[in-house]
């Protein structure tokens, strides 16, 4: 097995065991089993969420866009195709696209059934203008949780709009050709992914989900970036005619999707609260440079 496989199956069982741990530790604490979230929970949960906010930004800006716009670039001048049409950025936009319609179907269509409003596990902590208790809103930090909320097929759904964001990101790891990208986007992915699973238990725990559903939960939303892995490897291994170019339009929907989840989930989650601002900024700049060291050293 080549070293950059290798690289890349270790970097889904890192992910998928680190995900699992981080979900499952606030439900086997006493401590998340009795308290509704501290003032100091709050901060240090918020502060690591600015911290993987800036993570995120650098690796869209700095590794991910400018490594797929190069490869469709390529393939694009391989197969001469000339266009005034912004080709590459139109399927980038395809990919932010295709999570924002997939989320706000899910919402409309759970609105025409005439359940509540509160999603019980909107994407990575969007605010849709929907009403949740004052104590969920401040202490989530990716996950609001609706303790009303018992519909399975409600569950199931959002649930596969969250687990989405989760295959694209496999997908930016299954897709690098080198092993530093695989190392840095999976940095990315790491800190990003620990604090939602880890702030989704704590919600559920809090809420008095039953254990086997927040197994369940937990255990799903896991498997989601090392599937995105291996549909990414597959189609690099397969080495198909048409491979290149599957992996760059890949590459493209996955950019479009770190572009949703860093500008339109953490990044004004955060940012919105007026709450320790300057600190806040502090940890995004903190995350960003290292990321940004990482790739200069790479």
């Amino acid at each position: 097995m080549e070293y950059l496989l290798q690289v890349k199956v270790g970097a889904l069982v890192g992910l998928l065991l680190f995900t699992l741990f981080f979900g499952f530790v606030p439900a086997r604490m006493k401590w998340f089993r009795e308290t509704s979230g501290t003032e100091t929970h709050r901060v240090v949960l918020s502060l690591i969420s600015c911290f993987a906010g800036g993570v995120f930004l650098a690796a869209c800006l700095l590794d991910i866009i400018p490594d797929y716009l190069s490869d469709m670039g390529a393939e694009l001048e391989a197969r001469q195709v000339e266009t005034s049409f912004p080709l590459p950025e139109f399927v980038m936009a395809g990919g932010f696209f295709m999570v924002m319609i997939l989320e706000h179907f899910v919402l409309h269509f759970r609105d025409r059934r005439g359940e509540e409003s509160a999603p019980l596990l909107p994407a990575a902590g969007h605010g849709h203008g929907h009403s949740v208790s004052g104590d969920l809103e401040d202490s989530a930090q990716h996950v609001h949780v609706d303790r009303q909320a018992h519909s399975s097929f409600r569950s199931f759904m959002l649930f596969l709009s969250l687990s989405l964001h989760s295959v694209f990101e496999g997908l930016a790891i299954g897709l690098q050709t080198t092993e530093s990208k695989v190392l840095q986007v999976c940095i990315a992915i790491l800190v990003h992914k620990s604090i939602i699973v880890f702030s989704l238990s704590v919600k559920l725990v809090q809420s008095a989900v039953k254990p086997l559903w927040v197994a369940a939960y937990v255990g799903v939303f896991a498997m989601m970036t090392p599937l995105g892995i291996t549909v990414g490897i597959s189609v690099i291994e397969a080495q198909l005619q048409s491979g290149a170019l599957i992996q760059a339009v890949l590459e493209g929907l996955a950019a479009g999707t770190f572009i949703y989840i860093t500008f339109l989930e953490i990044l004004p989650h955060e940012l919105n609260s007026h709450d320790r601002q300057l600190l806040k900024v502090l940890f995004i700049l903190l995350g960003f440079s290292i990321m940004a060291a990482l790739t200069f050293v790479g």
